[in-house]
């Protein structure tokens, strides 16, 4: 008998803590966020900066950087150049052409004497060979495993740094969409290689970019990084207003999920979303129409025939025929999996980073965003969203209407389960 008393006991702890990798925040938004001002209203500036954290600071420069013909260059152009640290936090890092040239330009510069601070994600790493950690961890390179799989970590095995984040010197930023592999190589014009795009940053806001790393790493090892290494005086470099907001489960988790409603509701004329995932929930959903009911444009960018994650693909569906009704555009993007995270409102709110418009990313994973408040790069980016559509095919409420009875089906399946797509 108390062999039986024992086993259950172990089972139903077993259960209760595999189930807490599904818990999402004890506070969250539960009502519509109203619209009451424009995005180019001061107030609207004001709430982003003291509601996201970090205060929206002046006299920066970012440079979108197209596919990995661009986005790879710069990026370990910039890493080759250090001299006083870099740090590195993603969520991809994958064996290939391009995981062995960052690993070899990590571990040339920790050779060199440069500190080397890198975080990889455990799960998102499981296509990376042992033996590029074990080059960069022999030349010097300091790097981290996040949640790797521990006891300790079952009931959080399901949170995931998301982040794409690296920092040289203090003082040049980049993040964004891509990974470490080589899906995101070329000029995304073939199923093999991915649409997507990545931003450098200088000025102010690099320091908020520097401390998003901060957070993880002091999870991962519970040692800051600071100093001027990574905390120098950093002098503008442009004229863009900017701030770099973090979420996760531990702390902050409906920061994304208010930034996208307070964006949204604030909208008065355009909404431009470019999104890889698409699973949002039922505020972000009535967000949208609340704001074609404003006679707000309203175009969405999702991925058409290339996906990797084709349960997304089905549940996203569901949605649709709602968004459409309501006189929301959406096209389906053709060439290649379409991986860009993006939302431009009124041509003067440009939001990027590495959060997908679901709720895995807004409740469940380590993400970072950077908010842009210029009407000058909103402007080049809303040209790169339409040359897109260029590349895209409408999808029509008519065309929804007509999906199979299996594509239904199996929307209802996947409704238990949407938030951890």
């Amino acid at each position: 008998m108390l062999w039986i008393i024992t086993i259950t006991a172990l089972a139903t702890s077993l259960v209760l803590v595999f189930l807490q990798n599904f818990k999402t925040p004890e506070k969250a938004v539960e009502r519509k966020v109203a619209h009451r001002h424009a995005v180019s209203d001061p107030q609207f500036r004001r709430e982003m900066s003291v509601l996201m954290g970090p205060s929206i600071v002046q006299g920066n420069r970012v440079t979108a950087l197209q596919n990995g013909q661009e986005i790879f260059p710069a990026m370990l152009l910039a890493i080759r150049s250090a001299q006083t640290s870099i740090t590195f936090e993603t969520h991809i890092y994958w064996s290939g052409e391009m995981g062995e040239a960052f690993s070899q330009a990590f571990s040339e510069r920790a050779r060199a004497g440069v500190p080397v601070s890198v975080i990889i994600d455990w799960v998102g790493s499981n296509k990376m060979e042992p033996s590029l950690l074990d080059s960069m961890q022999a030349a010097g390179v300091r790097v981290q495993r996040y949640r790797p799989l521990h006891w300790y970590h079952i009931g959080r095995m399901n949170n995931r740094t998301h982040r794409k984040l690296l920092v040289v010197d203090g003082c040049i930023g980049f993040t964004g969409g891509v990974g470490i592999a080589d899906q995101w190589t070329g000029d995304g014009g073939d199923p093999d290689h991915w649409r997507d795009t990545h931003y450098r940053i200088e000025g102010p806001v690099v320091a908020q970019l520097q401390a998003a790393f901060n957070d993880n790493w002091i999870k991962t090892t519970g040692q800051v990084l600071n100093g001027p290494s990574y905390f120098p005086a950093l002098q503008g470099h442009g004229d863009m207003d900017a701030h770099v907001f973090v979420a996760s489960p531990s702390g902050g988790s409906e920061s994304m999920h208010l930034m996208y409603l307070l964006a949204i509701a604030a909208s008065e004329v355009t909404i431009d979303l470019a999104a890889s995932y698409f699973v949002p929930d039922r505020l972000l959903i009535r967000a949208l129409i609340a704001a074609r009911g404003r006679n707000v444009r309203v175009r969405i960018l999702l991925p058409g025939p290339h996906i990797d994650a084709f349960t997304v693909k089905i549940a996203s569906k569901a949605d649709w025929g709602e968004l459409l009704h309501a006189g929301a555009e959406i096209h389906v993007y053709q060439p290649t999996m379409l991986h860009t995270k993006l939302l431009i409102i009124d041509a003067e709110f440009v939001s990027v980073g590495s959060t997908n418009f679901d709720m895995r990313s807004i409740r469940l994973n380590d993400e970072a965003s950077l908010n842009i408040y210029s009407t000058a790069f909103a402007t080049q980016t809303t040209a790169v969203f339409e040359d897109d559509l260029l590349r895209a095919e409408p999808y029509s409420l008519a065309y929804w209407q007509r999906r199979s009875w299996r594509e239904k089906v199996s929307e209802r399946i996947l409704l238990p389960i949407r938030s951890q797509l």
